[in-house]
């Protein structure tokens, strides 16, 4: 098609110079005639029409919008089981209508696509005719010679010839006038057939890689429907009780992060060094963060989760964020679905917390990850990375202070406010 377009170019400099920069026609009367050349008419190029949205479309976008208001009232209901199964399984058919819908939209842009591939051929096609014929003049013409036209008078037999002569003159230029016309034509038509195909290309790449996304969506949401329901054993007791534990233990996240100052962002924490990384929970790379999509964000309740981050690092696995294991939402369970399971994984890699002593971990050169309870209740408020040290003697790097890298563990928190000691295995 490049080759296409140059040929355009080079046919209309010839033609230019020879029809009006020298003033003067470039045929003479010993050329064919204009007529004995066909000339091939362009195609006339029209932007393909989009398929018209039909009944059934519009029926399918009123349910989308309706069941986006249906889930949206849903979630802001009191918490019982059958409420969230209801959440759960309008929210699985809004993402099955979104996919029909998308797949309608690819189908519509398939359609058209081939059209202006179609059209694209026929253009050219037609300036390959076009310029076929101007090369068959150009020839025609410069094989006579560029004669000037004293010469033609001084051989023209009588005055009459003469004037003959250069009425068919007339008549030729305005043949291949009409020749660069109908070609310059076809080059814009063809430009403008290009960049309608290239866009709805474009168009086509978006809507495949949003397709592809609501078709995780919906997997992701089948799968927290069946974790929820064998998590509950459909008993809204057992619903009740999970969602009573995971409401607590958000609630000395959060209230372990209030009483050191709050949830603000930071900036410019993350220190890797030889034995890992160093990431603070608040970074604002992803402290904004909903914590796997609840209300909760990293920054108030991503302890934890940054944490595990950090020892993934530590064996060779940099390129784990807490943003990393934040987005495997099979990572999660409580109700909701936002504290982190002991067995996880983060781009591609496994890993289990299990039950250990901080001594005999830190001296064979693994890291310790501990819960504290600040304020004395029977769950940890906080979790930070014991990084070494012996008999009480730890340094660690705590995911919430600002900067917390390498630093003494009893310069925060009390030996005694432990009550969970983990080891990382993968």
């Amino acid at each position: 098609m490049k080759n296409c377009r140059k040929k355009i170019d080079f046919i209309l400099m010839i033609l230019l110079c020879g029809l009006f920069f020298t003033g003067t026609p470039a045929i003479y009367a010993q050329t064919a005639t204009p007529t004995e050349t066909s000339t091939p008419t362009p195609s006339t190029s029209e932007t393909p029409t989009p398929t018209d949205s039909s009944q059934s479309k519009q029926d399918l976008q009123n349910q989308i919008n309706d069941l986006e208001g249906k889930v949206s009232n849903l979630q802001s209901q009191a918490q019982t089981l059958s409420s969230q199964i209801d959440v759960m399984n309008n929210t699985i058919t809004l993402t099955q209508d979104r996919i029909q819908a998308t797949e309608q939209q690819i189908a519509g842009l398939k359609h058209d696509i081939a059209v202006s591939n179609t059209e694209i051929s026929k253009l050219n096609s037609s300036v390959d005719g076009l310029t076929k014929s101007l090369l068959a003049q150009i020839v025609a013409t410069y094989e006579n010679g560029n004669l000037q036209d004293v010469t033609l008078l001084a051989t023209a037999n009588k005055l009459n010839s003469y004037v003959t002569q250069q009425s068919y003159l007339k008549i030729v230029q305005e043949h291949n006038k009409k020749l660069l016309y109908d070609l310059d034509t076809a080059k814009n038509d063809y430009a403008t057939q290009k960049q309608y195909f290239a866009n709805k290309q474009t168009q086509m790449e978006a809507l495949q890689t949003q397709l592809q996304g609501y078709t995780d969506q919906l997997a992701t949401q089948k799968a927290d429907k069946q974790t929820l329901l064998t998590q509950t054993q459909g008993s809204e007791a057992n619903y009740e009780r999970i969602l009573a534990q995971t409401k607590a233990q958000l609630a000395s996240f959060s209230g372990f992060v209030s009483s050191q100052g709050g949830d603000s962002l930071l900036s410019g924490q993350t220190v890797c060094d030889s034995w890992g990384c160093y990431y603070n929970q608040r970074d604002s790379q992803w402290g904004g963060n909903a914590l796997n999509g609840t209300g909760y964000s990293l920054a108030s309740s991503g302890c934890l989760i940054t944490s595990m981050a950090m020892v993934y690092t530590h064996y060779g696995h940099r390129d784990v964020t807490p943003q990393s294991i934040n987005s495997v939402s099979s990572n999660f369970s409580g109700i909701p679905a936002a504290l982190l399971r002991t067995s996880i994984s983060a781009n591609g890699i496994s890993s289990q917390r299990v039950g250990a002593s901080i001594d005999s971990v830190l001296s064979g050169g693994d890291p310790v990850i501990v819960g504290i309870s600040y304020d004395g209740g029977p769950y940890p408020d906080h979790f930070v990375v014991l990084i070494s040290g012996s008999g009480g003697n730890y340094v660690m790097n705590d995911p919430y202070t600002a900067n917390g890298n390498e630093i003494p563990f009893t310069s925060k928190y009390s030996l005694g406010s432990i009550v969970e000691v983990d080891r990382v295995t993968m």
